[in-house]
């Protein structure tokens, strides 16, 4: 994608920004073209005055929280795909928490991991955010199982270090999501130092919304897991406590939503999720919002906003193009 591009939207059949070809999916038809934005970080775009409403919204959000807004969706149904400061890095935060949850499985689908193996929590390894964890220290322990549901549905910290931890650490993380056909997500520290990262000029422990995305796709929709482990990870994402507020928040009630949110300091607020209309193929959605000048509430305000942007892009699709 063009990196002075922020904002496109795109009628495809399938796949993804540049991990396409790479996963093997087919992409077909051309960019809409649209208009340079400043440099990674310097401000909101300004979109021009024949700007489609997709891309006046956005700008919007991002110019009225005062920070940097990243945005990825794609509607597998007809293909049609929003993006906006796609390519850019931000803070990943707990999103990663949903990638490593896959990787466990992915192990144990593999016969490298059991879900059932017991880990001993030590009251050394507890860091703050831990409100499972810390209520087995000194216990007979957790399995893999109730460490990976954990960190997803409770975004717990120290479930997370402990899994990464017994997994290979950052690097390993790095390389699955590699082979997911994400090649811009990288894992450099644990919870909770990932957390302080400012890009761009530090681009340890960060993502971009199309990178995201690619993985997203993969480990829940495509063949990286066995069915019965893409099964549980969507159980989890469904039963996700964090992301009330965020992207889920504008979902209408007859379609099943499912994330993994992230926040980092104050201005920083993700979320990443797929979204299954009733009668249709899923939606994917990767939402990063970083140096905003809002309070808490006003960031996940913004998240939510940018899922009920979504859902309206999603009700006025067509139908998919014919093959």
């Amino acid at each position: 994608m063009n990196e002075h591009a922020p904002l496109s939207i795109q009628r495809r059949r399938f796949g993804l920004w540049a991990a396409a070809a790479a996963m093997g999916l087919a992409a077909t038809g051309c960019a809409r073209d649209v208009p340079p934005s400043p440099a990674h970080g310097t401000g909101p775009a300004t979109p021009p005055p024949d700007a489609d409403p997709w891309r006046q919204r956005l700008w919007a959000l991002e110019r009225n929280s005062g920070g940097r807004l990243g945005v990825a969706a794609l509607d597998l149904h007809t293909g049609a795909r929003l993006a906006w400061r796609a390519d850019e890095r931000f803070p990943m935060c707990s999103t990663f928490k949903l990638p490593l949850a896959a990787m466990v499985l992915q192990r144990a689908d593999r016969g490298q991991e059991r879900m059932d193996r017991l880990l001993l929590i030590d009251k050394a390894a507890l860091v703050p955010h831990s409100p499972i964890t810390e209520r087995h220290v000194g216990e007979v322990g957790m399995t893999m199982t109730q460490l990976a549901r954990a960190a997803v549905t409770v975004s717990d910290n120290t479930a997370a270090n402990v899994l990464l931890r017994e997994l290979g650490g950052p690097a390993a993380f790095t390389a699955f999501e590699r082979s997911l056909g994400d090649a811009t997500t990288r894992l450099d520290r644990y919870e909770p130092d990932l957390n302080d990262t400012v890009p761009p000029a530090d681009e340890r422990d960060t993502t971009t919304p199309a990178g995201m995305l690619a993985g997203l796709q993969q480990a829940v929709l495509g063949d990286a897991l066995s069915p019965a482990s893409r099964e549980l990870l969507v159980r989890w994402m469904r039963e996700t406590k964090t992301g009330e507020h965020r992207l889920r928040h504008a979902v209408p009630p007859d379609w099943q939503p499912g994330d993994k949110t992230g926040t980092g300091a104050p201005g920083t607020a993700n979320d990443v999720a797929v979204f299954w209309p009733p009668g249709r193929q899923p939606v994917l959605v990767t939402a990063y919002l970083t140096q905003a000048t809002l309070p808490a509430e006003g960031c996940e305000a913004v998240l939510a906003d940018v899922g009920r942007l979504v859902v309206s892009l999603v009700r006025d699709a067509k139908q998919p193009p014919p093959p």
